[in-house]
């Protein structure tokens, strides 16, 4: 048997090559959408890939299950479990509980494990060759290492309301299927930690039934489901606003990008043409550097690992928008944008074109403890967390007013505009992306708050609860 775990650091997410030698035939399990890396792995390693399976409908990013098909002509295994709400549109063989197909001597097993989502499956492998007892299960987003998949996204992201309590309970249900497997079976799952999937994934890529039956803490709650449906419910992240996006592109024939794509420079004319029209841009250099002179209305988005997220939470999926990006990120820009289905990039300029315009840059106020300590308690200032709600609530400064980065477009009338407006977020880069969003919409004298809340506590700065 042949085993590749593919690991995407931009999404957090995993998924899987498995092939048989013997046969030289290959599945893949969840595909991300630039599919190039399983086409080499492939090739490297003689296999032809005839399959592909999905654990469910994914909310995170756009599959690529469409591309590869396309690329292979390998058949698409998905689930026609969940009702007719939940059923793929586009053709595919579909899967159901108890069934199971095979891949060379592999044998897939399939089991209905809704609760994340409706549909969510899971796959048992036996690798025949060696054994006819399962080996690994490949769970999606059902149980992850250290978690379970959440059940609120349904509700909190595609607005499907009353969605979340159902789902708590299926999960609850399900996780009786995984009580009962081997303790030996691996434990493969589509995400690890940083995913918004759940709430505390572990960072390692795998674990053992056995492991999760002891250190899971979903898996503790075996005779009060009550008890296990609140936790379940309670303090998961707030879920990107793309999410409801991905539920409805994900069941859908949709354009397919079956290569990464090549965006054109734009020449300083053609940018300015764009710029005076409205066209959002989209600045990925750091957030000192941004700070330092940036064109007046550009949104910073460092191209860092969460770089997917924040272009999920503020981009429209409708509108084109301009990037200001080095020519040697390019790539990794290009493969983040597509696997999230952010296909509408107008072009891009680099940063060094910036000062060429002929437009006055406008500057970030950055500041250090002294500062931020020394005005807490005046009545002339407000103080802005833009962290996440469990973030907040663990431990914010003095009367601070919470408003999360990705919904503060919706939220200006929350601020005071007639006082000095201080910024902050855990380490300073979700404040610098407010701080632009708000400079867009007009309050510009801001001044962020740019260290760690680990800095302010070193220092000893108060935290509230």
């Amino acid at each position: 048997m042949f085993f590749q775990h593919i690991f995407e650091s931009s999404l957090a997410h995993s998924s899987y090559i498995i092939g048989c030698q013997a046969k030289g035939v290959a599945l893949v399990i969840d595909p991300k959408r630039d599919v190039d890396s399983y086409l080499e792995i492939a090739q490297k390693n003689n296999l032809t890939i005839t399959h592909i399976a999905e654990t469910h409908i994914h909310a995170d990013y756009l599959s690529g299950t469409l591309e590869l098909a396309a690329l292979t002509g390998a058949q698409p295994y998905l689930s026609d479990e969940g009702g007719e709400d939940w059923q793929y549109e586009f053709p595919h063989i579909g899967l159901k509980h108890r069934d199971q197909f095979q891949v060379g001597n592999l044998i897939f097993q399939v089991i209905h494990t809704p609760g994340h989502t409706p549909e969510s499956i899971s796959f048992i492998l036996i690798d025949t060759p060696a054994t006819m007892e399962p080996v690994m299960i490949f769970t999606g987003d059902f149980v992850f290492v250290g978690d379970i998949g959440r059940p609120d996204l349904l509700e909190n992201a595609a607005g499907m309301i009353g969605t979340k309590e159902i789902g708590a309970h299926q999960m609850y249900r399900s996780l009786q299927h995984f009580l009962a497997l081997p303790d030996h079976i691996q434990v493969w799952p589509a995400h690890g930690a940083g995913s918004a999937c759940g709430k505390a994934l572990g960072a390692v890529p795998s674990s053992t039934v056995g492991y999760e039956k002891i250190r899971n803490w979903a898996l503790q709650y075996q005779n009060n489901e009550t008890a296990f449906v609140e936790e379940l419910l309670s303090g998961q992240p707030e879920p990107p606003r793309y999410f409801a996006m991905m539920k409805k592109l994900n069941k859908i024939a949709r354009p397919l990008q079956t290569a990464v794509p090549q965006y054109n420079k734009l020449t300083n004319e053609t940018f300015l043409g764009l710029y005076h029209k409205g066209t959002t841009i989209i600045d990925t250099r750091h957030k000192f550097e941004f700070a330092k002179g940036y064109l007046p209305n550009s949104i910073n988005i460092q191209n860092n690992k969460t770089f997917n997220t924040w272009a999920g939470w503020i981009l429209n999926y409708t509108d084109p928008f301009i990037l200001i990006v080095e020519e040697s990120q390019l790539d990794d820009i290009a493969r983040k944008l597509m696997r999230i289905g952010l296909d509408h990039v107008a072009g891009y300029v680099t940063p060094d074109t910036i000062p060429h315009l002929g437009i006055p840059l406008e500057h970030q106020q950055l500041i250090g403890f002294e500062e931020m300590n020394s005005v807490l308690g005046k009545s002339d200032i407000q103080i802005l967390d833009v962290r996440n709600a469990s973030e907040f609530s663990e431990g914010h400064l003095p009367h601070a007013t919470h408003i999360f980065v990705g919904t503060i477009a919706d939220n200006l009338n929350q601020i005071d505009r007639n006082k000095q407006l201080y910024l902050h977020c855990q380490s300073g880069d979700r404040a610098t992306i407010a701080a632009s969003i708000l400079a867009k919409n007009g309050i510009k004298d801001v001044k962020i708050y740019s260290p760690s809340i680990n800095e302010w506590k070193l220092k000893g700065g108060t935290l509230v609860q």
